[in-house]
């Protein structure tokens, strides 16, 4: 979706100001909107790289960061959105491990009650390279113990977002399911090459499947990802198909409704984590109660702002962030009325009070600064 100008916006997420769920919450709620669990990385990202690394070479990045990745890259979006998050990961008892606690905990107010220091096991590491809206990657870790968190009684939620592994069920996925939570699946490149829907078990038990088109057309066998979308639906009541700079598609078996909603265009610095950040905005969408349209708008749009910025936790907006771009856009001399009409329920979520002056500037953390004396 072509804006006119750029709506880069500069500034540390904040703590959500706006609850997306504040007209529907009454007292016998569950606890949390959203439960999640997997593995905790220390993620190290270096941008603004002129190229790729080239062997035997020295190569200065401009831009560096550390925070929190893997499956926190996900529950920080989700917390910044407004939704009530508790995860459970193992952490290691290194310094790694005790400032990826901290991020989460005090600075994003994410429930860590059903997570667990492993004493002895130190923190997997992640080093991203961002260059030319591409990454390379190289990690470190070893295998956590078997009491690692992987809840037998997950707490009751509203939503449990749930990675499915080709031919490997999680019990945790049909327990949170029984308890009434609504299950939003997404899934990995199938190493084994088989791409056989019958080998993700817990699909049964999700409310939506999100893959990338890829992903789609080969678990379908489809040459079209709006056509692999629709034959998703026969296992799946909603099918989300991320496309790439194309947007995305979904279909929503149950309502009859189809959605199909172009790219943001955004200057990408990183694309780390926008994946995890589109599910965030749909799950959001989803539990608010919103049409399939509005969702998968306001998930693309989450996923624009978090590529401007580097590092997958960190980028995650928040709705300042949201809201600085629906003011800045709106003032964007010449904007294609449709494009903005697309965004027009955001002006119900946003108000004044919430967008600071442009444009704002973003705090980098690292892993830790000494506190003075």
């Amino acid at each position: 979706m072509a804006f006119t100008g750029k709506a880069r916006v500069e500034g540390p997420p904040c703590s959500s100001q706006v609850d997306p769920l504040a007209a529907l919450r009454a007292p016998d709620d569950p606890p949390w909107d959203v439960y999640l669990t997997g593995t905790v990385f220390l993620d190290i990202v270096f941008t603004g790289l002129g190229s790729a690394p080239v062997r035997g070479t020295e190569s200065w990045a401009r831009g560096m960061g550390s925070s929190p990745g893997g499956v926190a890259n996900m529950a920080t979006a989700l917390a910044r959105l407004g939704l009530r998050t508790s995860l459970a990961a193992a952490f290691g008892d290194d310094h790694y491990g005790e400032y990826c606690w901290d991020a989460l905990e005090q600075g994003e107010g994410i429930d860590l009650s059903p997570s667990r220091t492993v004493p002895g096991w130190h923190s997997p590491v992640t080093v991203s390279m961002a260059y030319d809206g591409e990454r390379t990657m190289v990690s470190h870790g070893h295998e956590p113990p078997p009491e690692e968190p992987a809840p037998d009684c997950p707490p009751r939620a509203r939503a449990a977002v749930a990675s499915l592994t080709p031919g490997r069920g999680a019990p945790w996925i049909a327990q949170a399911a029984r308890k009434g939570a609504r299950i939003f699946g997404d899934v990995g490149w199938d190493d084994t090459g088989a791409w056989d829907l019958a080998a993700l078990p817990d699909l049964r038990h999700c409310e939506a499947f999100l893959p990338n088109a890829e992903e789609a057309m080969r678990y379908t066998g489809t040459d079209c990802p709006r056509a692999a979308a629709h034959a998703l639906t026969e296992h799946v009541p909603v099918a989300v198909v991320t496309l790439g700079a194309e947007g995305a598609y979904a279909v929503d078996r149950r309502t009859g409704e189809t959605a199909s909603v172009p790219a943001i265009e955004v200057e990408a610095l990183d694309p780390t984590g926008a994946g995890d950040v589109f599910v965030a905005g749909f799950v959001t969408g989803s539990l608010a109660g919103w049409p399939l349209a509005d969702r998968l708008a306001f998930a693309g749009l989450t996923a624009a702002l978090s590529v401007q910025e580097f590092g997958g936790s960190l980028s995650a907006p928040g709705w300042t962030e949201i809201g600085a771009w629906w003011r800045r856009v709106r003032s964007v001399e010449g904007q294609d009325p449709s494009a903005l009409g697309r965004y027009a329920f955001l002006a119900g979520l946003v108000s004044g009070e919430l967008v600071r002056p442009w444009p704002l500037r973003r705090a980098v953390p690292t892993i830790g600064f000494r506190r003075p004396a």
